[in-house]
């Protein structure tokens, strides 16, 4: 992983710090081919869609139930820094965990501009509130292991204290929101100082549950160093939870481990159950 000298970088080499979509040359392929098999998904499992939490347009569930209503539920969070993709777009990727028995739960959140982070943030509480009083209405009754990608695998850290949620899976997420202010990203988030500091999981105490931190060892460094950074973090306060470091994946074959019944994500999941 290359060094980073963060002060001395220009504005552009901060955004190319941070843009997956640049450094992965076939992203629009591979984002093309999830969503198409998220279509099919959905389309084979129709019965509990788009059931609003809350008041706005974006703050509904895609929920998947098991046979069993105590086996375990994946609650996953969608990525696009906050600011783009939707909850329909990623529905394929629990495919792996659904395959062992395990039930599932997409929610969707409003996206910045429309909503600051402490908004978003707000919103998955609120959707987990919601699951935690409705989900055995529809079938979810079990543990639930929140895990979502890139933002949400900020989401994921973030809202892990939830009582509704037991463990954590957080996929190639960002942990420290001060550097996002000086790139790109930042335009629309808009970030306050009160919120690089309520919001970066790396600058709170630690949530004494489970959470298992992943990324792909092709990813970008700043996405790499918040991973590690993070773990260790958690290791040093003797909290559980394995640091995978999936070889070769980048930011967006990396979920292919938990689409995949067998896939190295899908297995260290059913480990948090």
């Amino acid at each position: 992983m290359p060094a980073m000298n963060w002060g001395t970088m220009s504005r552009d080499e901060r955004d190319a710090a941070y843009n997956n979509t640049d450094a992965v040359k076939n992203s629009a392929a591979l984002n093309a081919a999830r969503q198409e098999a998220s279509i099919i998904f959905r389309a084979k499992h129709p019965e509990n869609l788009d059931i609003p939490y809350g008041p706005r347009e974006r703050n509904k569930w895609d929920l998947f139930p098991a046979k069993d209503p105590n086996a375990p539920c994946l609650v996953f969070i969608h990525g696009g820094y906050w600011q783009r993709n939707s909850r329909e777009m990623f529905a394929n990727l629990i495919e792996g965990p659904y395959a062992h028995g395990w039930a599932a739960a997409l929610p969707g959140y409003t996206l910045a501009p429309d909503a600051t982070l402490t908004e978003i943030v707000a919103e998955i509480n609120a959707a987990l509130d919601w699951l935690a009083a409705n989900g055995r209405a529809h079938g979810i009754n079990g543990k639930v292991v929140l895990s979502g990608w890139s933002a949400g695998g900020h989401l994921t850290a973030q809202c892990l204290g939830h009582p509704r949620v037991s463990a954590g899976l957080a996929i190639s997420g960002v942990f420290e929101l001060g550097p996002i202010r000086d790139t790109y990203l930042n335009e629309k988030l808009k970030l306050s100082d009160d919120e690089i500091e309520q919001l970066s999981p790396m600058r709170l105490p630690m949530v004494p549950k489970p959470l298992a931190i992943t990324y792909g060892t092709a990813e970008l460094p700043p996405l790499v160093g918040d991973s590690r950074a993070l773990h260790a973090m958690r290791a040093a306060q003797h909290l559980s939870g394995p640091l995978i470091p999936v070889a070769g994946a980048n930011h967006f074959t990396i979920t292919h481990e938990l689409r995949d019944a067998d896939g190295e994500l899908t297995r260290q999941l059913l480990l948090l159950a």
